[in-house]
């Protein structure tokens, strides 16, 4: 099938597909004229990058993803790994987020907002490190 088809099948753009070949996540066939020969299993990883990439997996947790997956005699212990350190990862920015959160409702608590010149966020932006 070609590149249009294999993006309708997987819900991915043909640039990320493109992409994908470029870094050599996905190698489909080529035909005598050149063209991308996507076959069902192409579509299937690229479903299963599409779906890793959804969970936040980085670009090289999803080619060693895509290994495992592919190797039969892979440990289920090798992904668990994986998908705890990227848990971990998520856990971290929650909780960055969260302080952030925290830090900027406290300061636009603190504004009276109104014609007084004396602003608190930007007394806050403004400290020296």
């Amino acid at each position: 099938m070609n590149i249009g088809t294999a993006a309708k099948r997987s819900g991915l753009p043909a640039k990320t597909i493109r992409y994908y070949e470029d870094i050599d996540l996905i190698r489909p066939r080529r035909d005598t004229n050149g063209y991308r020969d996507f076959s069902d299993r192409d579509v299937h990883k690229l479903l299963f990058l599409c779906r890793a990439r959804a969970l936040g997996f980085t670009i090289e947790n999803c080619r060693v993803l895509l290994e495992l997956w592919e190797d039969q005699e892979r440990a289920s212990g090798d992904v668990k790994q994986i998908a705890r350190e990227h848990l971990a990862v998520i856990d971290a920015k929650i909780a960055d987020l969260t302080s952030m959160r925290e830090n900027l409702s406290h300061l636009i608590e603190t504004c009276s907002g109104d014609d007084r010149p004396d602003c608190p966020i930007l007394n806050d932006l403004a400290k020296a490190g």
